[in-house]
């Protein structure tokens, strides 16, 4: 088992934990909309850069995957969102 095991398994777990949440939250809650994800986001940026005190590898791990997990939802959203309008333009 390499040393960095740990630190990818836990990279992993979660972004997936983190994209299976938005996931759900979109799917439950009617009000959650992308403009809401987008600014949960930019905490999360905001979050990464106040660092000050110092989170450790494992928070910075964590705060990395979560926002990987954002970007990636947002981003497919808003294709599929695309793909919405422009199939509705053919119509």
């Amino acid at each position: 088992m390499s040393s960095t095991d740990w630190r990818e398994r836990k990279s992993e777990e979660t972004f997936e934990s983190s994209l299976k949440g938005l996931e759900n939250r979109r799917k439950i809650d009617p009000g959650f909309s992308l403009e809401d994800a987008r600014s949960a986001l930019e905490h999360l940026y905001i979050l990464e850069g106040n660092d000050w005190l110092g989170r450790g590898e494992l928070g910075d791990i964590v705060t990395a995957a979560t926002i990987a997990a954002y970007e990636h939802f947002i981003a497919e959203w808003r294709k599929e969102s695309e793909m919405q309008a422009r199939s509705e333009e053919q119509l």
